[in-house]
């Protein structure tokens, strides 16, 4: 038995998962339990006290929820230091300062290809209904299209603000501690802190050019997986998209298992390819998020969450001791918007611009000796010798682009960035030079492209 496990078991007499988690939060403040002590594990904890791991995991949610403990997947739970802010890993993503002339870090979409909502905020009801907390969450003639347009029959269907916000109630709703959640790795860093912060034990997933390799997902399910979180195209930040085999075989493996599917589908109609979704083959085990802030407009914040209805539902009702519901004047704007055949036009002519681009990118890359993976998307995970020395080069010539290390679970053998392609139009010059200069960072001072040029650009 550990030292904080007797601390621990000594002090308690309300062996409630309330009276573990005032015990333990008392034992903290009373410094007996100090900062960066590694708790005990639940199983440990629960054999010690003769209580069921359950109530225990119960104390551990609670502890966390209130900042006491942190939780780190394998590692361990360990006391929370008081003056230690939060580990996140999406803050220290973004390359910024006053030098940066070229945002290739933050993957938004090109603000001069979103569609005008005006035109659609001036058809909206002279008198829209703008007073009422009891009304339906969802705007009824918006779910009726999203249901004509979803990939497969939704049990329920729901609107969130944003897919962010939607995967973030969805895992709070779903996830207790240690519960092993797959999801790729690479992935997306908001994603790794949502579980952190959940209590996951996080499986990591390699993927190839299809999507998540199926040897690693089967051995996920036989670890005991009981979520599995995919980016179904447009794989942030690869670019990699799930193949319609690689749709059916990892179906196969999921179907009639107790697993529940997330597909987080951040990049919608501006994806460049179309949509191969887990949702067609089992859809009572899948929900489905589909985010609308690429193609019509970051700041309408809406994502549309369909499917599996244990989810959503608990996810709604959650959210009624909250904001209750996502604005429906909003979703009335959207509606119209998804509606319009120009509207749509403009958001097809985006995704083509969009794709251009990043092939642009690939292309050049290419040209210059630098392989890329992934072919769909807004980003280009672009490899380097250094990480560390590729970054701040870059910045050194006005060109912020995203470090790879928080897009990563598992310590890599090779390194990476992450490239924003939306707004890089390859007829520009400075776009050739910053690809010279991509180049540069991914071999280092120089690149196989200046040989070829004998050292002149």
């Amino acid at each position: 038995m550990t030292d904080s496990t007797t601390t621990i078991a000594g002090a308690l007499s309300d062996l409630s998962a309330e009276g573990i988690a005032r015990g333990i939060g008392s034992l903290v403040s009373n410094d007996r339990l100090k900062a960066g002590v590694r708790l005990p594990t639940v199983r440990e904890l629960a054999t010690a006290l003769d209580v069921s791991p359950t109530t225990v995991g119960d104390a551990w949610q609670i502890l966390r929820r209130q900042r006491v403990i942190d939780t780190e997947g394998r590692r361990g739970s360990f006391v929370r230091s008081r003056n230690a802010g939060p580990s996140i890993r999406y803050w220290s993503v973004p390359t910024t300062g006053d030098a940066i002339k070229h945002d290739l870090c933050s993957g938004v979409p090109d603000a001069g290809l979103l569609p005008n909502p005006l035109a659609a905020i001036t058809q909206l009801d002279e008198s829209p209904a703008v007073a009422s907390y009891l009304d339906r969450p969802v705007v009824s003639e918006l779910e009726d299209l999203l249901r004509t347009r979803w990939p497969f029959t939704p049990e329920k269907i729901t609107m969130l603000n944003g897919a962010m916000d939607a995967l973030d109630r969805l895992i709070a709703a779903m996830v207790t501690i240690g519960d092993k959640v797959g999801i790729s790795d690479p992935g997306f860093p908001p994603l790794f802190d949502m579980l952190d912060l959940a209590g996951a034990e996080t499986l990591p997933i390699p993927l190839d050019d299809e999507g998540l390799e199926p040897d690693a997902v089967r051995t996920a399910l036989d670890a005991g997986m009981s979520l599995l979180i995919v980016q179904p195209r447009a794989h942030n930040p690869t670019g990699v998209s799930m193949s319609k085999r690689r749709r059916d075989e990892l179906a196969t493996l999921i179907a009639g298992r107790p697993v529940l599917v997330f597909e987080d589908d951040h990049s919608g109609d501006v994806s460049g390819t179309g949509l191969h979704s887990l949702g067609t083959l089992i859809p009572d085990q899948v929900v489905h998020v589909r985010s609308f802030s690429k193609s019509h407009g970051p700041d309408f914040r809406l994502a549309a969450v369909g499917g599996a209805s244990e989810a959503i539902a608990l996810v709604e009702h959650r959210r009624m001791l909250g904001p209750s519901w996502t604005s429906r004047l909003l979703q009335k704007v959207l509606f119209i918007m998804l509606s319009d055949p120009d509207t749509e036009a403009s958001v097809n002519s985006a995704s083509g611009v969009y794709a251009s681009r990043r092939g642009a990118v690939v292309e050049g890359l290419a040209d210059r000796g630098v392989a890329v993976s992934g072919a769909h998307g807004l980003n280009v995970w672009v490899p380097v010798r250094e990480e560390a020395l590729a970054v701040p080069m870059l910045a050194a010539h006005g060109i912020g682009v995203a470090r790879g290390r928080p897009f990563m679970l598992d310590a890599p053998d090779q390194e990476f960035i992450r490239v924003t392609t939306s707004a890089l139009d390859h007829n520009r010059h400075e776009t050739q030079e910053i690809l010279d200069r991509l180049a540069e960072a991914s071999f280092g001072e120089s690149s196989p492209f200046d040989e070829l040029n004998g050292g002149h650009r």
